[in-house]
């Protein structure tokens, strides 16, 4: 059964002949024939939806429309009447939250149609519902966790997209939940109930990326000894989300606009065009706009993805929302880790609210699974923290900000600009890049997982730093493919 439908209508030809179409399409129907028991029989059948011709016994229509809206708000309203103005039509409409309007008798094709679409929104609109009281109450839905003012823009703003099928590019540092945010406006969306893929373009490379987000024929490079399917296919009718965007090669670029454009493409060695029904959201740390006008992003490709923006904050800009954030994981690994640690000491909360995060919420995961692993009792102490945040670590110096080194400061900035240089960004970064990846690989002792996750970028590109700028990992003792996974 898809659920209960109401018909209110004095009409008997009228309600029976539309409700055997309800009946046959696999609604359960209750014909109500009068206006002035309607509103109690709504409330008694709890209906998906109302058919109400609100004419046919000669009361105000717009009575019985104000008396249903107030006691069924997410419940959508259907019209059908005989040789009723269209002024008045819109008005029950506009003025009293009726869905829509259909002149009798009932194209019943076109009916099941306006139906079931009025029912899936009908159906976001309670679910937006219950995320707002959620927040409300909770400050959290699901996995994102927050009750700071920016938490609760970003809260907003996935509340206006979700019910949309509008591309999304999602902005903010490495390990701020990006994945997190799509999630919820995936399962947020009439979508939900259809694929959610992931794929970060990043961390697949170049000559592979296109075959895994397009599929590829038989034959068509070396060692494709069969067809594949790529994810724009498997995901049809749902959400594809594309981390790191920035990262994407502009011969996929150029292939990816066409997809937003058209919903269609083809398979790598192949002349078959194939449709698609895919949303896409999108993310990124990188600043696309900046790269689309330095040319390192194409442009077109930017203002597609860019028609809704939702940039979540680092967790160094949300120190309201450490404590709910502390807590919320301490539950979570405690049932996956088995531990029962109920709290944390307050010289413990005061190094963890001192840390300035840079690898963002990811990184607070890490460290809390590390405390709890060595944690033993229901409290955990400041010694169960890992470096920099233990003992050892709370007792070091802290290294002097960047921008007080005259390398970058002096040798890069101060000497080039204003010459005829067309590369002082790239050039910048370059030289932040020696200065810091040293440095914090010598305070993981050359342990790439923790330097990545400390930067907030994966090893495969730290790897890729490394050896632009031809520094090695030195490692007392171990090598470096011992590094951990």
């Amino acid at each position: 059964m898809k659920g209960r439908v109401l018909i209110i209508d004095s009409n008997p030809d009228d309600s029976d002949e539309l409700g055997n179409e309800l009946v046959g399409a696999g609604y359960e129907v209750l014909t109500e024939p009068s206006s002035a028991s309607a509103v109690g029989a709504a409330e008694a059948f709890a209906p998906i939806a109302i058919i109400t011709d609100p004419f046919a016994d000669g009361v105000d229509p717009f009575i019985l429309l104000q008396e249903l809206r107030a006691r069924q708000p997410h419940t959508p309203i259907i019209l059908t009447a005989r040789d009723r103005s269209i002024e008045t039509a819109m008005r029950a409409i506009q003025e009293e939250g009726a869905y829509h309007y259909f002149e009798k008798p009932v194209d019943p094709e076109k009916f099941l149609v306006v139906l079931e679409r009025a029912v899936e929104l009908a159906e976001t609109r309670r679910e937006n519902e219950i995320l707002r009281r959620q927040l409300r109450d909770r400050g959290a839905f699901g996995e994102l966790v927050g009750n700071s003012e920016t938490m609760q823009q970003v809260y907003m703003l996935i509340e206006q997209v979700a019910s949309s099928s509008a591309s999304v590019l999602i902005t903010g540092e490495s390990g701020t939940g990006k994945e997190l945010v799509a999630r919820t406006i995936h399962n947020l969306s009439p979508r939900r109930n259809a694929p959610f893929l992931a794929i970060n373009c990043a961390a697949i490379p170049e000559t592979l990326l296109e075959s895994e987000l397009f599929g590829h024929e038989k034959g068509a490079f070396t060692g494709a000894d069969r067809r594949r399917i790529g994810k724009f296919e498997q995901c049809n009718g749902g959400t594809l989300f594309l981390d790191e965007i920035g990262d994407m090669p502009p011969a996929t670029q150029a292939k990816m606009l066409r997809v937003l454009q058209e919903q269609a493409f083809e398979r790598v060695g192949g002349n078959e065009t194939i449709r698609t029904d895919v949303r896409l959201i999108a993310a990124t740390h990188r600043d696309l706009k900046a790269w689309s006008e330095e040319g390192k992003f194409r442009p077109d490709l930017y203002y597609r993805l860019g028609v809704f923006t939702i940039h979540l904050p680092p967790l160094r800009e949300r120190d309201d929302d450490l404590l709910m954030l502390v807590q919320y994981y301490l539950r979570r690994f405690n049932r996956e880790l088995g531990r029962e640690v109920r709290e944390v000491t307050p010289e413990g909360l005061e190094r963890l609210r001192g840390y300035p995060w840079p690898g963002n919420v990811r990184e607070l995961q890490s460290v809390l699974k590390q405390a709890l692993l060595k944690a033993s009792g229901p409290v955990l102490l400041p010694a169960f923290l890992p470096e920099p945040l233990g003992e050892t670590g709370a007792a070091a110096s802290p290294a002097p900000p960047l921008a007080a080194e005259p390398g970058v400061e002096t040798f890069v900035i101060r000497q080039r600009v204003g010459s005829d240089v067309r590369d002082l960004y790239a050039e910048t970064h370059r030289q932040v890049d020696r200065l810091l990846l040293p440095r914090v690989l010598e305070h993981t002792r050359g342990n790439l997982q923790q330097a990545a996750l400390l930067l907030g970028i994966a090893r495969q590109t730290l790897r890729l730093k490394l050896r632009d700028l031809g520094l090695s990992v030195a490692r007392p003792g171990e090598a470096e493919e011992d590094d951990p996974v």
